[in-house]
């Protein structure tokens, strides 16, 4: 067993030492993985940060991102890793590198998985400032989601799963651009029918930089990919 951690960078200056130190502790449970940065178009001097650590680093890869977005960041990323398992994984340090470790041993003890869910909301998650505007946005629309598919997960848009790279291909072409892709990913998933399982996850509040995601600018793109695939979803049932 083998693994991709995918990470999209902007302007992350001033968070990347922090999570390059955080997940150099995965050597102690994962003998085979690599860790890949997408450096998405940064306008400070993020990816020359990467770039150094990449040579002082054998298992970190860093790459451009071809065209702008958050959608083709992940996309590429994907497309670059050599390991059998990929995990999406925020540059903020927002999930628990621990839980990454918990994802793999989720996906190895259960060779029939083709992806593990985690979600920041249930009895055993430990959320920690969460902004409450942001987290009742989130709670009605993931749970309207939820509804509409027919679903028992609760967690659709937090970035943080992890997917066989055989099924996550099968998943091509991504339609999303922006932070809908971690939409769209797992409802493809579940209307797919693929075999997935779910675990409780932590979350934290970043320390450093300024959050990415903007409510305002991306609402519509989580309501178009969220019509995308529930018209997928429709297509597949009448086949």
């Amino acid at each position: 067993m083998s693994l991709s951690i995918i990470i999209p960078a902007y302007n992350e200056t001033n968070q990347i030492d922090h999570t390059v130190k955080k997940l150099n502790t995965l050597k102690r449970k994962i003998n085979n993985y690599e860790i890949i940065f997408i450096d998405d178009f940064s306008e400070d001097n993020t990816y020359q940060k990467l770039k150094k650590f990449e040579k002082n680093h054998n298992r970190i890869r860093v790459f451009k991102n071809k065209k702008k977005g958050l959608g083709q960041a992940v996309e590429l990323g994907i497309i670059k890793s050599k390991k059998e398992n990929v995990c999406l994984f925020m540059c903020d340090l927002s999930d628990d590198v621990n839980d990454i470790i918990r994802y793999y041993k989720c996906i190895k003890n259960n060779p029939e998985l083709d992806a593990v869910f985690g979600t920041r909301f249930s009895k055993n998650s430990n959320v920690t400032n969460y902004p409450f505007l942001k987290l009742i946005i989130n709670r009605v629309a993931n749970n309207f989601i939820r509804v509409l598919f027919l679903s028992n997960y609760n967690d659709f848009t937090n970035a943080f799963k992890m997917y066989k790279k055989k099924t996550i291909l099968k998943l091509f072409p991504i339609v999303s651009e922006n932070f809908n892709i971690f939409l769209e990913l797992p409802l493809k998933i579940i209307t797919r029918k693929y075999k997935y399982k779910i675990i409780s996850i932590n979350w934290i509040g970043r320390k450093f930089g300024k959050s990415k995601f903007q409510i305002k600018e991306i609402g519509s793109m989580y309501i178009f990919t969220m019509l995308y695939c529930f018209l997928e979803k429709v297509l597949l049932k009448k086949k």
